[in-house]
C-alpha cells in the first residue's frame, strides 16, 4: 500500500509527540518534593478534614438532639448518621465521572461549595411548632446535600494528589491527604469538648434538680425559660449547632485554593492532549510552584485512546483489569462496614463496654417510646454524661485513629499498600475475635481493658485497609477512568457504611463484633487474590498502558495547518482522540 507525504509526516509528529509525553512524565515521575507538592497535600487534606469533622462530629451531635428533642426511637438517629454516606455514595460516583469527562481542576472546588452549604442548612434546622417540620427530616436532606460534596472530595482528591506525585513517594503523598480525616475527628471532639465544658461552666445551680416541663411524648416547648430544664435544652441546642457549623470554617478558608489549582499533567495530556500547556506546567510548578495557561499553544489532534463506554468495557472486560476493580471495590466495601459501624456508634460501643457508665439524661420514658430527663438529674449530671462520650472519642481519635494513619505514612513506600490491607484485615479479625468471644461468654474485663483493645482496633483499621482503600483505586487505572473507577470503588465502601448502619441498628454490640470478623476475612482474601501492589511504578506501568505505544499519529485534519506554518517542531496537540 502506498502512503502519501502527509500520512508519514503525521506519523513522524506522532512520534515526537509521544516522546514529549514520555519526558513530560518521567520528569513528574522522578521529581523531588517541593513547595507545590507540599501545597497540594494541604488543599487536598483540609477537604478530608472537613469530611471528617462533619462525618463524625454528627455521632456525638446526634446524641445531643435526642436529648433536646426527646427522640422517639433509634431510627431517626440512624437515619440521620446514614444520610451522609447516602449522599457521599452519589457524589462519588457523579464527580468521579465528571473528572474523567471535563477534567480535575474544572470540579475541584465545587464539592466545597456544596459542602459549606449543606453545613450551614444542618446548623439552621428547626422543628415546627405545629408540626409541619419535622427537625430530623430537614437534618437528613441537608447530611444528603452534604454528602454529595463530601462524596465529590474523595475521587478528586486522590487522583490530584496521585497524578501530581513523584514515583518515589505518591503513596506518603496520598497517604498524608488522607490523613487529615483522623484531623478532622480529632478535632470534632476537642469541639465538642471545648463547647461543652462552656456552657456546664455558665449554667446557672447546675446542682438543682430537673423536672419535666411537657410530657415526653410532646414535642418540645419552652414554657418556663428561666426553668433549669429548658435552660438545659436550650444550651444543649445551641451546643449542637455550633458544633456542626463550625466544619463550614476550614472549607471556606480552602475554597479559593482549590479553584486555584492547576490541572494535573496526565489529564492535560491524556484526555485534553495539549502536550504543550503540560509541560508548562510541568516546569513552572516544578520551580515555582505556579502555573500560567498559555491560551494561544498550538494544538494538534493525535490518534490515542479515549474514554468512552465502548473502550470502557474492552479495557475491563479483561479479567486482569477487572480482577483489581473488583477487589478495591470489595476491600472497601468491608472495611467501611466496620469502620462506619463502629465510627458511627461510639455512644453504642463505650456504654456496652461500661466506659460510658451513665447517659443519665437520657433514660427512657415508662412507656418506652420517647427519651426524658430523670427527675432526680441534674445539670451536672447531663453534662458529666456528654463529657465521658466525648472524652472517650476524644481518646479513640487521638491514640488509635490518628497514629494508624501515621505508622502507614512512614511504611508505606516500603512496605506496600497491599501488605499493610492484609495486616489490617488479620489483625481486625484477632481482635474482634477477643473482643466479642469475651463479651458472647461474659467474661467480662475492667472497661480499660476493653478500651485499649477497642482503640487497637481503630489503630490497625487506618494502619490497615481503612487508608490503603483510598490509595489503590487512585494508582491501578489509567488516567482517563482513574477519577472514575476512583469514585466506583469508594461508592462502594459508602454502601458498606450505609449497610453498617441499618442492618446492625437492633443487634448487640458483642454480636456487631464477632459479625465483623465475617468482613475482616473476606476483605483479606479480596485482597490477597485480586489487589495487586502499585509501590514504586507509574501509573502508567500500573494500569498496563506503556507511554511508548500511547500515541499513535495525527489526524489528518491538521496536516495541512502544520505543514504550511511550519510549525513540525513546535507543534503540540489537543484531542478527542479514536480508539485504534
Amino acid at each position: 500500500m502506498i502512503r502519501c507525504p502527509e500520512e508519514d509526516f503525521a506519523d513522524h509528529v506522532g512520534f515526537k509527540l509521544s516522546n514529549d509525553r514520555i519526558s513530560a512524565l518521567n520528569e513528574v515521575d522522578n521529581a523531588e518534593f517541593s513547595w507545590f507538592h507540599f501545597r497540594v497535600c494541604l488543599i487536598a487534606g483540609v477537604g478530608f478534614f472537613t469530611d471528617a469533622y462533619d462525618i463524625f462530629s454528627i455521632n456525638i451531635a446526634s446524641v445531643m438532639m435526642a436529648f433536646v428533642y426527646n427522640s422517639n426511637g433509634a431510627l431517626a438517629q440512624t437515619a440521620i448518621k446514614a444520610a451522609a454516606p447516602i449522599g457521599t455514595l452519589i457524589g462519588q460516583l457523579l464527580f468521579g465521572w465528571l473528572a474523567d469527562r471535563i477534567g480535575r481542576k474544572r470540579m475541584y472546588g465545587i464539592e466545597l461549595i456544596i459542602i459549606i452549604i449543606g453545613t450551614f442548612g444542618q446548623s439552621l434546622s428547626a422543628n415546627a411548632d405545629i408540626g409541619t417540620i419535622n427537625i430530623f427530616a430537614a437534618l437528613i436532606v441537608w447530611r444528603i446535600i452534604m454528602g454529595l460534596g463530601i462524596g465529590g472530595d474523595y475521587p478528586l482528591s486522590a487522583v490530584i494528589a496521585s497524578e501530581f506525585a513523584a514515583i518515589h513517594n505518591r503513596g506518603k503523598m496520598m497517604t498524608a491527604v488522607f490523613a487529615n480525616q483522623g484531623w478532622g475527628q480529632l478535632a470534632s471532639t476537642i469541639i465538642a469538648i471545648i463547647i461543652v465544658s462552656i456552657y456546664h461552666n455558665r449554667f446557672p445551680s447546675p446542682d438543682q434538680p430537673l423536672s419535666l416541663d411537657t410530657p415526653c411524648t410532646s414535642p418540645l416547648l419552652i414554657t418556663s425559660p428561666t426553668s433549669p430544664t429548658c435552660l438545659l435544652r436550650n444550651n444543649i441546642d445551641q451546643a449542637w449547632r455550633i458544633l456542626i457549623g463550625l466544619g463550614c470554617v476550614p472549607a471556606v478558608l480552602a475554597l479559593y485554593f482549590r479553584l486555584t489549582i492547576p490541572e494535573t499533567p496526565r489529564f492535560t495530556m491524556d484526555i485534553e492532549r495539549n502536550v504543550k500547556q503540560a509541560i508548562n506546567d510541568i516546569e513552572q510548578f516544578l520551580t515555582t510552584g505556579r502555573y500560567a495557561y498559555d491560551p494561544d499553544s498550538v494544538v494538534v489532534r493525535v490518534v490515542a485512546p479515549r474514554g468512552s463506554w465502548r473502550d470502557f468495557g474492552m479495557y475491563f472486560r479483561r479479567w486482569e483489569n477487572w480482577s483489581v476493580l473488583v477487589g478495591c471495590a470489595y476491600s472497601w466495601f468491608a472495611i467501611d462496614v466496620i469502620f462506619y459501624g463502629l465510627g458511627l456508634n461510639t455512644d453504642k460501643f463505650f456504654t456496652a463496654l461500661g466506659f460510658v457508665t451513665h447517659l443519665r439524661g437520657l433514660t427512657p420514658c415508662p412507656n418506652g417510646d420517647a427519651q426524658a430527663l430523670n427527675s432526680d438529674n441534674t445539670a451536672n449530671d447531663v453534662f458529666r454524661d456528654f463529657k465521658n462520650l466525648i472524652i472517650a472519642n476524644l481518646l479513640l481519635s487521638a491514640v488509635g485513629l490518628v497514629p494508624g494513619y501515621w505508622a502507614t505514612f512512614l511504611v508505606i513506600e516500603k512496605l506496600g499498600r497491599k501488605k499493610i490491607q492484609m495486616i489490617g484485615f488479620g489483625m481486625l479479625t484477632v481482635l474482634f475475635a477477643i473482643m466479642g468471644i469475651n463479651s458472647l461468654f461474659t467474661i467480662t474485663p475492667s472497661a480499660k481493658i476493653f478500651l485499649f483493645l477497642f482503640i487497637l482496633a481503630s489503630f490497625f483499621q487506618n494502619f490497615g485497609p481503612n487508608t490503603t482503600t483510598f490509595l489503590l483505586p487512585g494508582e491501578n487505572f489509567p488516567t482517563r477512568y482513574r477519577s472514575t473507577c476512583h469514585g466506583i470503588c469508594a461508592a462502594c465502601g459508602k454502601v458498606g457504611a450505609i449497610v453498617s448502619q441499618f442492618a446492625f441498628q437492633d443487634v448487640s454490640p458483642k454480636n456487631v463484633l464477632l459479625s465483623y470478623i465475617a468482613f475482616t476475612l473476606t476483605g483479606g482474601v479480596t485482597t490477597y487474590y485480586l489487589v495487586k501492589e502499585t509501590s514504586q511504578e507509574t501509573l502508567e506501568e500500573i494500569s498496563g498502558e506503556e507511554s511508548s505505544s500511547f500515541i499513535h499519529g495525527a489526524l489528518s485534519v491538521f496536516k495541512d495547518f502544520v505543514r504550511k506554518k511550519n510549525l513540525m517542531d513546535d507543534v503540540y496537540y489537543l484531542v478527542r482522540t479514536r480508539t485504534v
